[in-house]
This record gives structure tokens, C-alpha cells and sequence, in this order.
């Protein structure tokens, strides 16, 4: 990792961080106010899809086929959360998935020498936000020669990713000039969309996304025979967008789904959308687990 990147990735850890701490103190005896809110539950559900639909689902599993538009669309809401670009992302979690907890692992919570409480400490903060900071435990990040090779031949993918620092930008922009002209051209009421609906909704996302790396590596339930220490977290389910079916998911990564169960299903949401995607023609060969091979696995782990 270069020095370059790492301190890029400070910067998108430590603003979005200060810009909490700032709407905290903004909150004091004052309620965020209902556009404000809007904007964020808005600007959360597109980067957050274009993460959990786009960048994982559809560009590191392929778990369904859709158009050049579409996945163009999802490539640029992707971007919009800031986590970096398309390509390095997927390549970084294709990595984690050959090398899921084992030495390689770009952000595994295991992979350490040391033991005890402060040992789990420092593997979590490894997994959390450390691996991309540098440090002892760094396994590097991925090349994209050799885990996204699909993604590098993709004209359009290469455009979206070339472009990463506008659409990032623009994720910014957005609540800015939605806050501005629904608040009647207020300067104030610009910067406090800007707040929600930008820096905080980073914030946000950033961590649940980051607590899939660690929490669900840590904590929750298994039922399937797997050799990672992958977990199902469901408190997380829904503002991870399903993401947090994280055992579910490492037992069958192509999976569109990853709520498995009903109850798990809709705490799904990104599941749930996908299927609806599919109604409407948008996308197709969306890949299921049947029944009877996630019976197999559980049979299999019982045994």
C-alpha cells in the first residue's frame, strides 16, 4: 500500500468521523429536521445498494447478469459511498474470499500471533479500519491482474472506476444542492444536508460496511459446515442491507441471496430488490440455493 493510498484512507476514515462528532453537537436539544432525514435515508439506500448490489453481489460473486446501463449505474452508486474504487474493492474482497482467515486475508480478525482480550482487540480494529491504514498486520491489498481480470477488460467498468474521485465527489454535492433548494436557497440548510445526507451517511455506511470485516467474523451463529469464522448477525441485517448474513453468504458466496430462511429473507433488503429487479426484466439468471443443498451443508455440519 502505498503512502498515497494510505493517507486517503485516513481522510475518508478521520472527516466522516469529525463530521459525527459535529452532528452530535448539532443534535443537542434539537431534532434533525425531517428533510435532512430524507436525504440521508435517501443517499444511505443508493450507495449502500450500489455497494451491497453492485460492488458485492453482482461485480465480486456475479450472482446475476444485467445490462451494460445497469451495471454501470450500480458501478457509479457504488463509488458514491466513498469505499473506494470498483475494481480495487472487488479485488480486495475476491482476495478475502481465497484466503477467507487465513494468511492472506486482507481483513481477517483471526489472522494475528497474539492471544486473550488483547489480542481479539487488535485483530477486530485490524478488520474494522486497520488493514487499510498499514500496519504489522497488513496482508496487502489485492492486485487486480490477478482478482479482477473481468472487471479490467470491462470498457465500462474502467471508465466508472477512472472517474471515482467525481462520482465520489458528487455524492457530496447532491445533498448539498437537494438541502439548498429544499430549504428555499438556504446556505444553512444546505450544509446541514451536506452533514446528514453527506458526511454522515458516510460515516454510516462506512462502518456498517466495515463491521461486516469484523463483527461478522467475531461474533453471531453458524449452521453450516465452513472452514472460514464467518458469522449471521442479525442486529446488523437490516442497516447492512442483508449484508450481515455473512455466514450464509461464505457457505454460498454467488448466492443473490443472503437471507436464507424467511425470517432471514426479509431482513434482506438487497435480496428482496434484486427479485424485484427481476420482475421488471432488469436483471436475469439471478443465482438461488436450493433447499436441499443448504439441507446438505447443515447435515453435513451436524454430522
Amino acid at each position: 500500500m502505498t503512502r498515497a493510498h494510505r493517507i486517503s484512507n485516513l481522510v475518508a476514515v478521520v472527516v466522516p468521523f469529525l463530521a459525527f462528532l459535529a452532528a452530535i453537537v448539532l443534535l443537542w436539544n434539537k431534532a434533525v429536521n425531517v428533510t435532512d432525514l430524507a436525504i440521508f435515508v435517501v443517499m444511505y439506500a443508493i450507495t449502500g445498494f450500489g455497494i451491497t448490489i453492485g460492488y458485492h453481489r453482482l461485480f465480486t460473486h456475479r450472482a446475476f447478469e444485467t445490462s451494460t446501463p445497469v451495471r454501470t449505474a450500480l458501478a457509479i452508486m457504488g463509488s458514491m459511498a466513498v469505499e473506494g474504487d470498483v475494481i480495487s474493492w472487488v479485488s480486495d474482497h475476491r482476495k478475502h474470499h481465497a484466503f477467507a482467515d487465513e494468511e492472506g486475508d486482507p481483513h481477517s480478525p483471526h489472522v494475528h500471533a497474539e492471544t486473550g482480550v488483547a489480542g481479539a482487540l487488535k485483530g477486530l480494529w485490524h478488520a474494522h479500519v486497520g488493514w487499510m491504514l498499514g500496519g504489522d498486520h497488513t496482508h496487502g491489498r489485492a492486485s487486480a491482474r490477478r482478482f479482477a481480470p473481468d472487471l479490467l477488460r470491462d470498457r465500462a467498468i474502467r471508465w466508472v472506476n477512472r472517474t471515482f474521485l467525481f462520482w465520489a465527489g458528487l455524492s457530496l454535492l447532491v445533498p448539498f444542492v437537494l438541502g439548498f433548494l429544499l430549504s428555499g436557497l438556504s446556505l444553512v440548510g444546505a450544509l446541514e444536508a451536506l452533514l446528514w445526507g453527506g458526511l454522515v451517511r458516510i460515516f454510516l455506511l462506512h462502518h456498517v460496511t466495515w463491521s461486516i470485516n469484523s463483527v461478522c467474523h467475531f461474533f453471531g451463529r453458524r449452521r453450516f459446515e465452513i472452514e472460514d469464522e464467518s458469522r449471521n448477525v442479525f442486529w446488523l441485517a437490516l442497516p447492512s442491507l442483508g449484508e450481515a448474513w455473512h455466514h450464509n453468504h461464505h457457505a454460498f458466496p454467488t448466492s443473490a441471496f443472503h437471507g436464507l430462511r424467511p425470517l432471514e429473507r426479509l431482513a434482506d433488503p438487497s435480496g428482496l430488490a434484486i427479485a424485484a429487479m427481476e420482475k421488471l426484466g432488469l436483471v436475469w439468471n439471478v443465482v438461488r440455493v436450493a433447499p436441499e443443498r443448504q439441507a446438505s451443508k447443515v447435515a453435513a455440519s451436524a454430522a
